[in-house]
């Protein structure tokens, strides 16, 4: 055999032994990801792989098939590979479906308009370092929402967003250097707005009545609790503990109630899912899609981490991902009706006794 032959023979054997390694050890990263975040543990290595499931499925899929394709008649070590691949995704695919467009809604839209007992809400985290506030203005007044809720804001957008006082005649303002601050503008008559410190005295949250046109009054509530990463915060326990405080108190507030903002966690994460069920608060995503709002400059690493939850008072009018003005998120807009037979006609989630055991520990579990 001439020697080319054999050195090209010898050269592609040895590449696909060296692909075929880096296969199975990128799909044992993938299922190492994908079962770290089943460990209860606060500290930030344990949280932040519960973000990019949808980013997990893809490469699992994408190995599974080119795995599968070249050494799928092989020994029963590849075999094993293949179907560990095909088991991690289908684990994925369970974690995602419900936000699919094949599952089940849980917040049913509305049948009839009722004008008076709507209420339309934009939330966006500007991102702080961000200076088109003149983009913000422009989609503010394009979807021309009842209430606009507007996050990382500081004394720069506190001056760049006043002229919205003109259309939004009641406000809680607090401006803040720290990348919390929050800034809530409203049409709507707002009662009792406080600014609370729920878990951090530099972590701010907004909690108010809005009275609809109709008169009806609705509980609002605006968060935006630090993030479990390196740099913001090792821990995930304060914002698990503020967002279970709140949750604690809607379900005891037998008011109609939404919260809103950058809750700093996906929507399928442990803590979303027992914030829905301790609050007794419907997603309205579930059914209809991902809505992932962060990182907005970088498709493949998009994460849905600006939320809407409401009671089971009300029904779907409509709910968009809006065009983004040069901050790391887009934002959201939703509009929402209440009805006061909303809500039986829809499933209110429900804690066992182990989850309401591990809501109360995460509550009282002490923070910095």
């Amino acid at each position: 055999m001439p020697t080319f032959i054999t050195s090209f023979v010898v050269g592609k054997f040895h590449f696909m032994h060296s692909f075929k390694l880096f296969l199975e050890i990128t799909g044992g990263i993938i299922v190492l990801f994908s079962v770290i975040p089943l460990v209860k543990n606060d500290y930030w290595v344990f949280r932040v792989f519960e973000y990019p499931r949808l980013q997990k499925l893809f490469l699992n899929l994408v190995i599974f098939i080119v795995y599968t394709f070249y050494f799928g008649n092989s020994t029963g070590y590849e075999i094993f590979i293949i179907l560990l691949i095909a088991a991690n995704s289908a684990y994925l695919i369970y974690q995602i479906f419900p936000f699919t467009f094949f599952a089940k809604k849980v917040l049913l839209n509305q049948t009839k308009t009722d004008k008076p007992n709507q209420v339309s809400i934009i939330s966006s985290n500007v991102y702080q370092d961000n200076k088109n506030s003149s983009g913000c203005m422009s989609i503010i007044s394009k979807y021309d929402p009842d209430l606009v809720l507007l996050l990382e804001t500081d004394q720069f957008w506190f001056k760049g967003t006043e002229k919205l006082k003109e259309k939004y005649p009641h406000s809680v303002l607090v401006p803040l250097e720290n990348t919390y601050g929050m800034l809530l503008y409203s049409k709507l008559e707002l009662i009792d707005p406080q600014v609370r410190y729920l878990v951090d005295e530099d972590i701010p949250s907004i909690k108010t009545a809005v009275k609809l046109t109709s008169g009806q009054n609705i509980q609002l509530y605006c968060v935006h609790p630090t993030p479990p990463v390196p740099g913001e915060n090792l821990y995930s326990t304060e914002r698990d503990k503020e967002l279970l405080l709140i949750a604690k108190e809607v379900k005891e507030n037998p008011a109609p109630s939404i919260v809103v903002g950058d809750l700093n966690d996906v929507a399928w994460s442990y803590t979303t899912n027992l914030f829905t069920k301790i609050s007794g608060m419907l997603d309205p995503r579930i059914g209809r899609g991902f809505y992932n709002t962060f990182h907005a400059k970088y498709p493949f690493l998009r994460f849905p981490l600006d939320h809407v939850f409401c009671s089971t008072d009300f029904k779907l009018v409509k709910m968009l991902r809006l065009e983004n003005f040069s901050s790391d998120h887009f934002p959201i807009y939703i509009s929402l009706q209440y009805e006061a037979l909303a809500d039986l006609q829809q499933k209110e989630p429900e804690p066992d006794s182990e989850e309401i055991a591990e809501a109360e520990e995460k509550i009282n579990k002490e923070t910095d």
